[in-house]
């Protein structure tokens, strides 16, 4: 029984795909992230309040995410609510996290998908159009770093941020750079809509070219965000059946009485089920979920996908398209944020730590990002991260048996497959770095 291996690039962290075949007949499709990182073993025993420091090393783009789930977790055991101004700076901080992963993902990992070539950043004499593809990369390297940028003005820094402390956030945001800040997204939003334009267009001409948007399947959908303009600080988890209707919602600590969670025998990465159900988190989730995203140009956005495609929409290269919407959104919000008084009121409260148990949630760009702490002493005795990455593991694999059975025969293997893993793959934007942590 032949096995094909395909590894993968333009993810985060490290995977490949195996998939079992015999006699023509696709037997299993698995996904397979390859690196043990340990970090629930490495905190043990670590000072609960050293955790916001310590956990953004998880991943070098999810650390703003990890972050201020760490310090929800503590502020959930120590039973602290930070003032309202803490809210909106640590939203602007998510909301650039937002903006620097959805560029990465749209541009640098799944725009070359939709080019044909290797990297926007590599041109060669047999690609098609050098002129538009290196008019992309420079735009696209432009709009993420306004995602950087925004995370080390509300963050202090960008890869690993500090700025997020219990009991809301070390200081405001300086009004002349708040104002500064926002003429730039201001001058650069209509260069993002003309990227996310471009994308879709090429995104249309690919699907004439490989004739299907992959693993249309219906499934559930999980995201944390609400209904109408979607914050990522979140509070409780949502569940979506197929045919669009709400069938569920959760607090964080509630997740093991809700999904299903199960390790494999083959990956580092555990994997999620509602009632046994395929799922799927993500900005896709998000856009199913969201009746009204809250700013023009994204809804504009949104209100095309669902006229092209309907809602809920289930194709998986939707993802995709989702992203460009978010990535218009965060850029839209960040703006009204930061016309906002950032500076004039108190950032934090004080506390008191004390022995406990804390759950933490945001929704991380991949979806719900949960941290769960024990406190003893004052030390971490249990540190439990569960990554929305796991929540789309079932989801994944379906969508490469369908890729095998559309590319497999008894008498060949179209070489196109290798392209659609890396399709299937790219359009979930998995975070095998955060999933192993």
């Amino acid at each position: 029984m032949p096995t094909l291996t395909f590894p993968l690039s333009r993810i985060e962290g490290h995977a490949r795909v195996e998939i079992e075949v015999r006699n023509g007949e696709v037997i299993s499709t698995r996904f397979q992230a390859m690196e043990k990182r340990g970090f629930s073993l490495m905190v043990k025993g670590v000072p609960a309040e050293q955790m916001p420091v310590i956990v953004p090393r998880i991943c070098g783009v999810c650390s703003t995410a990890h972050h201020v789930a760490a310090v929800k977790a503590l502020e959930d055991a120590y039973d602290v609510h930070p003032p309202p101004l803490a809210g909106t700076i640590r939203e602007l901080l998510l909301l650039g996290q937002l903006i620097q992963n959805q560029a990465t993902s749209l541009f640098v990992f799944t725009m070359p998908d939709r080019l044909g070539v290797e990297s926007i950043f590599h041109v060669t004499t047999e690609e098609a159009d050098k002129g538009v593809q290196f008019n992309i990369a420079r735009q696209a390297l432009m709009v993420r770093q306004l995602g950087t940028d925004l995370i080390s003005l509300a963050g202090g820094q960008f890869i690993h941020p500090v700025k997020a402390v219990v009991g809301g956030v070390s200081s405001g945001v300086d009004s002349g750079k708040a104002a500064a800040f926002q003429q730039r997204i201001i001058a650069a939003l209509p260069t993002a809509c003309d990227l996310v334009d471009s994308y879709w267009d090429i995104s249309m001409r690919m699907k004439d070219r490989i004739g299907t948007w992959g693993d249309d399947q219906p499934a559930h959908y999980i995201t944390s965000t609400r209904e109408k303009q979607p914050n990522f600080d979140s509070s409780s988890i949502r569940v979506m059946a197929p045919d669009g209707k709400e069938c569920g919602e959760y607090t964080a600590a509630q997740f093991y009485e809700t999904l299903t969670f199960e390790e494999t025998d083959y990956s580092y990465a555990g994997r999620t089920s509602f009632h046994g159900n395929v799922m799927r988190a993500n900005s896709l989730a998000r856009a199913n979920m969201t009746r009204e995203i809250g700013t023009e140009l994204a809804d504009g956005f949104m209100a095309r996908l669902h006229a092209e495609f309907g809602s809920p929409a289930h194709p998986i290269l939707l993802f995709d398209l989702c992203r460009g919407i978010e990535l218009v959104y965060a850029l839209e919000r960040a703006v009204e944020l930061l016309a906002l008084p950032l500076n004039d009121e108190d950032t934090d409260v004080p506390y008191t730590p004390k022995d406990g148990e804390g759950w933490g949630l945001v929704e991380a760009p991949r979806g719900p990002l949960i941290h769960h702490y024990v406190i003893e002493n004052g030390n971490i005795v249990v540190g439990e991260f569960i990554i929305p990455t796991v929540h789309n593991m079932l989801a994944i694999e379906r969508a490469l048996r369908v890729a095998a059975e559309r590319y497999i025969t008894e008498d060949s293997v179209n070489m196109e497959l290798e392209k659609a893993v890396g399709r299937v793959v790219r359009a979930f934007d998995p975070c095998i770095a955060c999933a192993t942590h």
